[in-house]
């Protein structure tokens, strides 16, 4: 543990310990910048709290040194299993394949997860973590940051080039410089408890809705490593928050969900705590030379797992832009791509997470009624099932970041933007590899049935301008490695990768010559040429989507919900011939 002292200085103080500030301080470190990372708290925290990692999640991981510590610590799966009552409703299973390098989702206890990060910084020169230490206050110069903290030796001053905010959804940065997030908070409150208990069911996601263990309840089942059990029920609105968090409260209720699973095996509870789902982002991520990341600059809903792996997504681009500026080799201009694409990505994150939402939690009038509907029909129709699918988190894209280039006519390949999913690949001579660990930790220049020759000047900027950032040539085809899967683009193409693995640009043969410019226009924050699309090319709602939500929305705004859906059937009714109206009642279950 380190020790502050009135000599104590960094490039970089991270504040909060958490693992978007241990991540976000270990990719800093690895690429040569002194960082401090700042914790009120004594070490780790306890509790499950976030436990899905996805697999993009662990590609993050993987290039901070940690990705295989966590793998050996966690509980894969693919599986999850939702139900109405007593039936089932949904079974969805996260796509798998023989060429994939992990596994889809991993369950790990945020505080293991957090050791196995401390272990890691401990480990990367350059990370001094300073535990015990609360932020007091900050403040910025045009060309600095001193940070004040008070520790049990008194009041420090720390100096630094930057300061990472990521000391949470209650983060002390925030609120001393008088930042708010806006968005939606939900009603919904759902008590999360862990419990010690040896039981041989397989790992997965499940969930009860209405069971009669708790009805007007829903209930949420996550196993983890060490025979920890993560149960997440929500409370109705009636229920007394304080009194339904005693720990006798708690035993009460999980002694009679696992009774009505036929489960009488003893267990005992470990940790718990409350939850609410909220949809909140600051504006900007960027507030003079305080950049703010993970649950400090934006929540997203637990349903769907977005919010630690959106976190590792901040704290991978964070580490390389935010290096780039530190060494001088980029403008702090392109701190301004990381907020413009990170709060992309939150609005992304929540297109989907607000579905869930209203799902697991619905509120007002419309959502509860449509979410039940949804939920009974279910039971015989599968068509109905989609919409129950909890959404689960997937990487992001950088679509509309200023960073990346606008596509010219392409054929099929990634599209600008595009995250680049690592894969099993065989390396010339005929041995196996993974894509990831031959474009090793920096900047990738891959060339589709292009020859190296060819690649290699792309190459020679890059490293120029973004020294001591690497830069790997890779060919792809053409005596190059063969990729397992789907091709990255046609031959004559030229992808260039970004350190955090997002595609910058693919440019066909005929366009090449703009990879010229690629390099200067990076250090500026820009892209080349003309900006790059405005589209998000989110995909569009479904049918049943838009009905579902329509008439949810519509259902909240009318006082009389009988009297609208009344009416809403008779014109319905109009509309298709008496068959198939009386077709639709008795599948309604009149």
């Amino acid at each position: 543990m380190a020790r502050l002292t009135s000599e104590s200085a960094y490039q970089v103080v991270v504040v909060g310990a958490g693992p978007v500030g241990l991540a976000t301080a270990v990719g800093l470190a690895r690429r040569g910048i002194r960082v401090g990372v700042v914790e009120a708290a004594l070490g780790v925290s306890h509790g499950s709290r976030a436990i899905c990692v996805s697999r993009h999640s662990l590609e993050v991981l993987d290039r901070l040194g940690a990705g295989q510590a966590v793998e050996d610590h966690a509980l894969p799966w693919t599986v999850g299993r939702s139900f109405f009552r007593d039936h089932e409703v949904l079974a969805f299973e996260m796509p798998e394949a023989e060429h994939d390098t992990h596994p889809p989702m991993v369950n790990i206890s945020q505080s293991v997860l957090e050791q196995l990060l401390v272990d890691t910084a401990e480990a990367t020169p350059g990370v001094e973590l300073l535990w015990g230490v609360r932020l007091a206050d900050v403040k910025c110069t045009e060309d600095s940051a001193v940070v004040s903290v008070d520790t049990s030796s008194g009041m420090h001053r720390i100096p630094a080039d930057w300061v990472v905010a990521a000391d949470g959804a209650r983060s002390d940065t925030r609120r001393l410089l008088g930042l708010s997030m806006r968005g939606t908070s939900y009603e919904g409150r759902y008590v999360i408890a862990d419990i010690h208990w040896p039981a041989s069911l397989p790992t997965g996601r499940r969930v009860w809705f209405d069971p009669d263990s708790s009805p007007g309840s829903t209930i949420i089942m996550h196993r983890q490593p060490g025979d920890i059990w993560r149960i997440d029920y929500q409370l109705r609105p009636d229920e007394d928050t304080e009194a339904e968090l005693a720990p006798e409260r708690i035993r009460e209720r999980v002694t009679r969900h696992l009774a009505w699973l036929g489960i009488d095996s003893p267990w005992t509870l470990e940790w718990s705590s409350l939850y609410r789902a909220h949809s909140l982002s600051l504006d900007d991520y960027v507030h003079d030379r305080v950049l703010f990341a993970g649950d400090a600059a934006h929540l997203v809903p637990i349903f769907g797992v977005r919010g630690l792996n959106s976190g590792l997504e901040d704290a991978d681009t964070l580490a390389w832009q935010l290096a780039a500026v530190v060494h001088g080799t980029a403008e702090a201009r392109l701190l301004t791509a990381y907020s413009a694409e990170r709060r992309a990505a939150w609005a992304q994150n929540i297109a989907a997470a607000e579905k869930s939402t209203r799902i697991m939690s619905p509120e007002g009038t419309g959502f509860p009624l449509t979410r039940d509907a949804l939920l009974a029909l279910s039971v015989h129709h599968p068509e109905f099932r989609p919409l129950i699918d909890p959404r689960q988190t997937s990487a992001t894209h950088a679509f509309t970041s200023p960073l990346t280039w606008p596509p010219a006519a392409l054929g099929d390949g990634l599209a600008p933007g595009s995250p680049l999913a690592d894969q099993a690949v065989t390396l010339p001579g005929g041995r196996p590899s993974t894509l990831f660990a031959h474009l090793g930790s920096g900047f990738a220049v891959i060339g589709v049935d292009v020859g190296e020759a060819e690649l290699a000047p792309i190459s020679a900027r890059l490293a120029d301008a973004f020294a001591p950032e690497p830069v790997q040539t890779v060919v792809a085809g053409r005596g190059g490695i063969e990729l397992a899967d789907a091709a990255l683009g046609s031959p004559g193409d030229v992808l260039v990768v970004r350190p955090d693995r997002l595609v910058l640009c693919r440019v066909s043969e005929q366009d090449r010559d703009r990879l010229a410019d690629l390099a200067s226009a990076l250090v500026r924050g820009t892209a080349p040429g003309k900006p790059a699309r405005l589209d998000s090319a989110e995909p569009p709602e479904s049918p049943g989507e838009r009905v579902w939500l329509s008439l949810s929305a519509a259902l909240d705004e009318t006082p009389d919900p009988t009297a609208f859906l009344t009416r809403l059937a008779l014109v319905l009714g109009s509309w298709v011939d008496g068959a198939t109206f009386a077709q639709a009642l008795e599948s309604s279950g009149r």
